[in-house]
């Protein structure tokens, strides 16, 4: 039998809010209708969804997996209405895209300036996690699409467009100004505090694999989650660190920052944009997308 969608309906903000109430307030609905839905999406399913709790409820196993599809369908379906309703001239829309913190600093905040310029009614909603959360989440259909760093393992689904190349180089805070004058091999500064982002980044799989290539190991002294906590650690000396060159060189120009050399090149890196195969993007997601592309 096929389920009503609107109980899908009822049952996403039953989720979203955790709370039956809650959710027929939102629906304009009466909290003892709502509760009859859930019972009959629950018996039409054959299993239990939620779990009546004191302060609301909560999702069983099952009520996760079914709202991770919910969830993406009721997003992509309220955003095509409302990118139908303005579609002569992208007078709407939703864009839900995911971007790393280096290339939202490489190149996505001067595009999206550029772009809200010319369609300041286009709502752009941006998810910044790490390369594979933001993967994971692409292809949960959560995403319309997304800007990433190299390098990373991609599922067969993705496509890849780089949009751009960049370099990083090791740096340190003015402390560290006697490491500038000659290069320096890598071992040898092995007994310097390092800085760099943690476990589960591309970014930390990427020098995990450069210093294994030199016959050393990684070993962080300071972890942090995000790129913009980098720079703030190494120029206050807390530690030396692979910093993009574009964002460094201003820095090094002031004299707030000194480049480490090293006597070993760097592989290059570059910035991606991905989308998923198996799921469309709306118009006004479509429209930016190949404005990235093509800029």
């Amino acid at each position: 039998m096929d389920v009503d969608f609107e109980y899908f309906k009822i049952f996403y903000y039953v989720a979203k809010y955790g709370n039956i109430t809650k959710a027929a307030a939102a629906l304009g609905n009466s909290q003892p209708n709502v509760t009859r839905v859930m019972k009959l999406l629950e018996a039409q399913l054959g299993c239990r969804l939620i779990l009546r709790e004191t302060r609301g409820v909560s999702l069983t196993e099952e009520g996760e997996l079914l709202y991770s599809h919910v969830e993406a369908a009721c997003r992509h379906l309220w955003s095509a209405q409302a990118e139908i309703r303005g579609r002569d001239s992208l007078r709407s829309g939703i864009v839900e895209i995911g971007a790393t913190e280096t290339a939202l600093h490489l190149f996505l905040l001067d595009a999206l300036q550029d772009f809200r310029r010319r369609h300041p009614a286009v709502r752009i909603k941006i998810h910044n996690h790490t390369t594979p959360e933001i993967l994971k989440r692409l292809t949960d259909g959560k995403l319309d699409f997304a800007v990433v760093t190299t390098p990373h393992s991609m599922p067969s689904s993705i496509q890849c467009e780089k949009i751009l190349d960049f370099t990083e180089i090791l740096t340190g805070g003015t402390e560290y100004r006697s490491l500038s004058r000659t290069p320096s091999r890598l071992k040898d500064l092995q007994n310097c505090p390092w800085v760099g982002l943690g476990r589960g980044s591309a970014t930390y799989e990427f020098y995990r694999d450069f210093f294994a290539a030199q016959g050393l190991d990684l070993e962080l002294d300071m972890e942090v989650a995000t790129s913009d906590l980098l720079l703030p650690l190494i120029l206050d000396n807390l530690g030396i660190g692979f910093v993009p060159e574009q964002l460094a060189l201003p820095l090094i120009k002031e004299k707030r920052l000194v480049q480490v050399p090293l006597d070993c090149s760097l592989p290059r890196r570059a910035v991606q944009i991905v989308s998923d195969r198996g799921h469309g993007m709306g118009l006004a997601a479509d429209a930016f997308y190949r404005y990235l592309r093509d800029r």
